[in-house]
């Protein structure tokens, strides 16, 4: 894909078209990266099972997914520039870059002059499969627009330096030598009629002067940043004003960062139980359990579950609960205690299993369980929500000719 991209940028005659394979090369490469890194952990981790040093059987968090949307970056125009319209009109071609461990997305190219006040990128991105302890990396990307009568001015005046610099006949004959290939690459298709492949016209545009992208700005966000609604980030500003893609940043993001861990989602235990219901009477009634995000939901039956109908009784479990197992009387054997809090005040709940195998079961179940809620913390209170991942747009800018839509995919086709 990298060496697909890398072509496809070098035949790029049209600025939309460049941007676009400029962004897919960056991005291909920091993907590489990653990867890479990964490659390296993977490497380290086989060398210490190797040599006998493996990590201890403590418990791990379990995975969950993160969710970025509604990312928007405030600017700051001078008041000549955004109230008065005044000064030469910058525009820049914005994309962010976002990477989650390996996993890495970026956001759809949005076009910035001083009309904008806020750089709005209406992705919402999703991280699957990524711990409590993740780090999410955000960089702004810029690269400055290059009008078409600019274009054609640096054109003009590259042709005129080979023309006056190379000497006079020299350089009449190399320029009519760039003029005819042009002529001849837009008007009959230009290339290799024999093997069916259509050059691009040789022409020193964009291909020639190049999409690059500067990092602006860039943040990191953790566990602390999640939490339901909008929130503002600080940004690091990583270009400075001398920098063609510089933009007027105010120096903050604002976006939304929720979580949703899978013991939040998904069921973690369920099966048959036994509660005592009389702290003080040996009375105990059989349920169906089922261990889900901060409760015990007891049914009478699985089929009762299947209905739909409300549970008859909900234990609630807490990131700070606690679990005891202890031997019980010879009846109900081994029982676990959980102690929480309901209501406000500190109860005890005890639960018994049919058979001890089901009883460890549980009770490795439930630590698991109480340990990833502390792990995820403020995740756990509720169930965020995570907005439906919009559909990719087939290009955000403008389309150059059909002949290049044509001529760009064939040769990345054929690059591929």
């Amino acid at each position: 894909m990298r060496e697909g991209a890398s072509k496809l940028l070098a035949a790029c005659s049209q600025r939309d078209q460049a941007l676009e394979a400029s962004k897919s090369l960056l991005t291909c490469n920091a993907r590489i990266l990653a990867l890479l890194s990964q490659l390296q952990k993977m490497r380290n981790a086989q060398i210490l099972e190797r040599e006998g040093r493996r990590p201890s059987e403590n418990l791990f968090p379990c995975a969950g997914k993160v969710a970025l949307s509604d990312l928007r970056i405030p600017l700051m125009w001078k008041d000549s520039e955004y109230f008065k319209n005044k000064g030469e009109l910058h525009r820049c071609a914005v994309f962010c870059l976002l990477q989650c461990g390996a996993e890495i997305h970026d956001t759809d190219i949005v076009m910035v002059d001083r009309t904008l006040t806020d750089i709005c990128f209406e992705d919402t991105i999703i991280f699957n499969k990524v711990g409590p302890e993740f780090q999410l990396r955000v960089e702004l990307y810029s690269s400055c627009v290059v009008d078409d009568v600019t274009l054609g001015a640096l054109t003009s005046r590259r042709m005129s330096f080979l023309g006056g610099s190379l000497g006079c006949s020299s350089g009449k004959k190399i320029r009519a030598a760039f003029e005819s290939a042009t002529v001849c690459g837009s008007a009959s298709g230009g290339g290799d009629v024999r093997s069916g492949y259509m050059s691009p016209p040789l022409s020193l545009g964009w291909s020639a002067l190049g999409a690059k992208y500067s990092l602006l700005a860039h943040t990191t966000l953790k566990l602390q940043h999640v939490q339901e609604g909008f929130k503002t980030h600080d940004l690091i500003l990583s270009a400075t004003e001398d920098n063609p893609s510089w933009l007027p940043l105010y120096g903050n993001m604002c976006c939304r960062l929720v979580a949703q861990p899978l013991c939040m989602t998904q069921t973690v235990m369920s099966g048959q139980i036994k509660v005592k219901l009389e702290e003080d009477l040996d009375y105990w009634e059989n349920f169906y359990g089922i261990l889900q995000g901060q409760t015990l939901l007891c049914y009478q039956s699985q089929e009762d579950l299947e209905s739909d109908d409300k549970p008859l009784l909900i234990i609630p479990i807490k990131k700070d609960a606690s679990i005891c197992v202890s031997e019980g009387d010879p009846v109900h054997g081994q029982i676990i205690d959980i102690s929480t809090q309901a209501q406000g005040e500190d109860a005890t709940y005890t639960v018994a299993t049919h058979t001890p195998e089901e009883v460890q079961s549980w009770k490795k179940a439930l630590r698991q369980h109480i340990f990833n809620l502390s792990q995820w913390r403020q995740c756990c209170d509720d169930i965020m929500k995570i907005e439906a991942q919009r559909s990719k747009k087939s290009n955000a800018l403008k389309q150059g000719s059909l002949y290049h839509e044509i001529g760009s995919s064939l040769i990345l086709q054929r690059s591929l």
